[in-house]
């Protein structure tokens, strides 16, 4: 069958950082991008599980992670980004994108789209969006690290800002202790949050396959916004994981790993 021996490795491209799950097999490798303030590290149990397949393939967008940090932030560079990482993988790949990632993904898939074999977009549409993360930013900005030994001060600092608990445990995997920081850069994420909330105007079209895969209790993907994604994205479908929110892989990673295995092999 040529199934994978799941094993994990860090690779660098010239640009974005990446960490490798399983190795190749006869089927499509996969490409995960994270959300914002997110990183290739929040989706182990989800790449774990589908690198039993197939490679999996998780990246640090760039101002994320182990990623470089630029003065620049839109979604035209990101996609650009993703393609110089799919280029070093044999210039085709699957791609699962979560909210900004899932952005990333649909401006991939609509600039390269012989690129991208099939697409997931988890949770977000390509529209622009009115509320804004920039909350966050000043809260992970006020965190006085002289007063850090361990990720549990942090999130205690957190917490006196009012971010909920689960959101204090995503926000501390982005942690650099040793060097009293973040593992974001938080100045071209606060300036760019305009950017990073809109989609750029386009009429491009992607004609792949594409499943756009919502938190059954989230109000991210609204019903009205199915014009503009088939506008888009023609051959698109729809599917909701019931009892999720926003971070439907986090919540429902059982779900979510079932939905993506069915699309992806179809």
């Amino acid at each position: 069958m040529g199934l994978a021996m799941p094993h994990t490795q860090r690779y660098h491209c010239t640009m974005l950082n990446s960490i490798l799950h399983g190795t190749v097999t006869n089927k499509p490798s996969l490409l995960i991008v994270h959300g914002l303030y997110g990183s290739a590290r929040n989706w182990g149990v989800i790449c774990k599980r589908l690198c039993d397949e197939r490679q999996v393939v998780a990246v640090d967008l760039r101002n994320h992670g182990q990623s470089h940090w630029t003065d620049s932030h839109s979604y035209p560079e990101m996609a650009e980004d993703l393609a110089e990482v799919i280029a070093s993988h044999g210039g085709q790949m699957d791609v699962i994108g979560h909210s900004m990632g899932g952005k990333a993904a649909m401006m991939l898939a609509l600039t390269h789209p012989d690129m991208v074999n099939r697409l997931i977009v988890a949770d977000i549409a390509p529209v622009p969006y009115s509320h804004s993360q920039i909350q966050f930013i000043e809260a992970m900005r006020a965190v006085n690290f002289d007063r850090v030994e361990r990720r549990s001060d942090v999130e205690a600092q957190l917490a006196e800002a009012g971010v909920e608990p689960a959101l204090q445990s995503f926000f501390t995997q982005s942690l650099d202790i040793p060097n009293k920081g973040w593992r974001l850069n938080l100045d071209t994420l606060a300036r760019h949050m305009p950017d990073i909330m809109s989609f750029p105007e386009t009429d491009a079209q992607s004609q792949g396959p594409t499943l756009f895969l919502s938190g059954g209790t989230s109000d991210y993907v609204r019903r009205e916004d199915r014009e503009t994604i088939l506008a888009r994205f023609p051959s698109a479908r729809f599917a909701k994981i019931p009892g999720a929110g926003h971070w439907l892989h986090a919540e429902k990673p059982r779900e979510f790993e079932a939905n993506a295995r069915a699309f992806l092999n179809a």
